[in-house]
């Protein structure tokens, strides 16, 4: 009998201490200045990627004040591109390891109306930097892509994403 007395008792003892332990256990849960430094280290790692990518091509790049960089090749005639404007585009997008992801040559040129269409935040402020007939290369950091999530198809999650564009046509 002093036995099974002996194991209640051991066991009542374990759980108690278990149940103890667990209480005490708070979950850790970054604070506001941790995110903020996370998100400061992810772009500035993007960042590094994107002129690492522009030293190995030799490429003339500026940097806009959100981040994008671009490069027109060919300024085009007319008015700078608008909200609401119709434009038929030729493009490429690719990843900057190379990996082509899509493009105009076996999708057909893209017909978007400007500032309506879901469009990259990135690719939004760089078309409107052309005019029709304009040529121009954009690289677009992950916050100005498809984010942490990538697009659910070719581009994965923090993908830095480089077009090539080609204004047909706008009005």
């Amino acid at each position: 009998m002093i036995k099974f007395h002996t194991i209640i008792l051991f066991l009542f003892c374990l759980i108690s201490c278990k149940s103890n332990n667990e209480k005490n256990i708070q979950p850790i849960r970054p604070g506001k200045n941790d995110l903020v430094d996370l998100n400061r280290y992810l772009v500035q790692k993007d960042r590094e990627r994107i002129l690492n990518y522009i030293e190995r091509k030799n490429l003339e790049m500026t940097e806009s004040s959100t981040g994008l960089w671009y490069r027109i090749k060919q300024e085009g005639t007319g008015k700078f591109l608008t909200d609401n404007d119709h434009i038929l585009m030729e493009y490429d997008c690719s990843l900057i390891d190379g990996t082509k992801c899509y493009s105009s040559k076996t999708m057909g040129p893209k017909e978007i109306i400007l500032g309506r269409s879901q469009l990259e935040p990135g690719l939004n402020e760089g078309l409107r930097m052309l005019k029709q007939g304009a040529e121009a290369i954009f690289i677009l950091p992950p916050f100005l892509a498809f984010g942490l999530i990538g697009d659910g198809k070719k581009i994965p999650s923090r993908a830095v994403i480089v077009y090539n564009v080609n204004i047909l046509h706008a009005k």
